[in-house]
């Protein structure tokens, strides 16, 4: 029997904390001071002189939520992902910003930097180390596609603060980067780090606290093996929409169902436990029961995944991508064709199936050209 109080728990979906970016906090294990002040400081010291004249940088794809996580608990990917290439350019204004250009599946991005994802953290990366003698030309490489519920919009932020970073020498640390990378998370797709902190991060996040923001990163043993089956369908499905579909109560026995379902989802993580993991990320009751709905087919791929012997199965982010979980690359292929199937024979959609790693490196520098 359900267990329901008379006030039921409140949650705001679309804008899980009331406070804006300047008066949130960030930090790993330590409360760090707020974005404004940070920016305020790092206006304070030294102007850093670039030490390449270009670099390249990749940022993965990301799952969040992972099930019963809403916004608390992502992972990054390997081999899928943004890459951004940066260089001073005497053409631009000197203090700014210009998007030269954007490849892949990027051809409805604005080039206009106050717009764009990548745009908008490079230029906040560049208020923190107070860069105002240089101008900077960007280009983008889009390697994961638009509303795939991969994170595409954080991989683009991390690349971008990543190469900003290492243009000038590395002098910020992960928090700034992470910092940036939400200003343009909030301008973009809304205040949420569970894509964010894991593409500059990688491996697993858990986001402690919203109000300050503080982030736990959680270690996969690396001995232990885990596989995520990545299916995306051919469907859009706007975060906007997505989240427009999530209730604004729930009841207490689902919060306690889902609060269980989470640490159960940090244990498994923890002590490596790819079934553990599996069951956990499969039993959202809250989020999926909404959005499942909404991408044609998705309860019977779910079932096709598990029948077809995945631990376990969701959606990945806003969706549509699905995600499955196993410990075998093999399996996880066979998991993938049966789930392609699966979308076109219960929701006619074509699908892609990709097998992967968990990304345990988060942003990186790809390459350089020293001054």
């Amino acid at each position: 029997m359900a267990i329901t109080f008379q006030s039921p728990i409140k949650l705001n979906f679309n804008n899980p904390i009331s406070n804006p970016i300047p008066k949130t906090r960030f930090s790993i294990g330590l409360n760090l001071q707020s974005v404004s002040s940070k920016i305020q400081t790092h206006l304070t010291i030294p102007e850093p002189e670039p030490v390449f004249t270009s670099v390249k940088s990749f940022a993965p794809a990301t799952v969040a939520n992972l099930g019963p996580g809403f916004d608390f608990l992502g992972c990054a990917v390997d081999g899928l992902g943004d890459f951004i290439t940066l260089r001073v350019d005497p053409d631009v204004k000197p203090g700014q910003v210009s998007i030269s250009g954007i490849s892949g599946d990027g051809n409805k991005l604005s080039k206009d930097p106050l717009s764009n994802c990548a745009g908008i953290a490079a230029i906040s990366v560049m208020k923190m180390l107070n860069i105002q003698s240089v101008g900077l030309s960007m280009n983008l490489e889009k390697g994961l596609p638009l509303g795939s519920g991969l994170g595409s919009s954080a991989a683009s932020a991390a690349a971008a603060a990543v190469a900003v970073n290492e243009l000038f020498g590395r002098k910020l640390e992960v928090s700034d980067l992470v910092t940036a990378g939400l200003e343009s998370e909030m301008k973009v797709s809304g205040y949420h780090a569970d894509n964010i902190a894991p593409s500059i991060m990688g491996g697993f996040v858990l986001i402690r606290s919203y109000d300050p923001l503080e982030l736990i990163p959680l270690t996969f043993p690396y001995d232990k093996d885990l596989f995520f089956v990545l299916v995306n369908p051919e469907f859009e499905a706007p975060t906007k929409k997505m989240r427009a579909a999530l209730p604004l109560e729930v009841t207490m026995s689902h919060h306690i169902w889902n609060s269980s379902q989470a640490g159960a989802l940090v244990a498994a993580i923890l002590t490596g436990d790819a079934r553990g993991l599996g069951k956990a990320l499969s039993s959202d009751k809250i989020v999926e029961p909404r959005r499942g709905p909404l991408i044609p087919g998705m309860e019977g791929v779910k079932k096709t995944a598990l029948k077809a012997g995945a631990f376990g199965c969701t959606i990945s982010g806003a969706g549509p991508t699905l995600v499955a979980v196993t410990d075998s690359e093999e399996k996880g292929r066979e998991i993938g064709e049966k789930m392609v199937e699966a979308f076109m024979k219960e929701g006619n959609l074509k699908a892609k199936a990709m097998v992967k790693k968990l990304d345990c490196v988060g942003a990186r520098l790809v390459s350089s050209n020293p001054r």
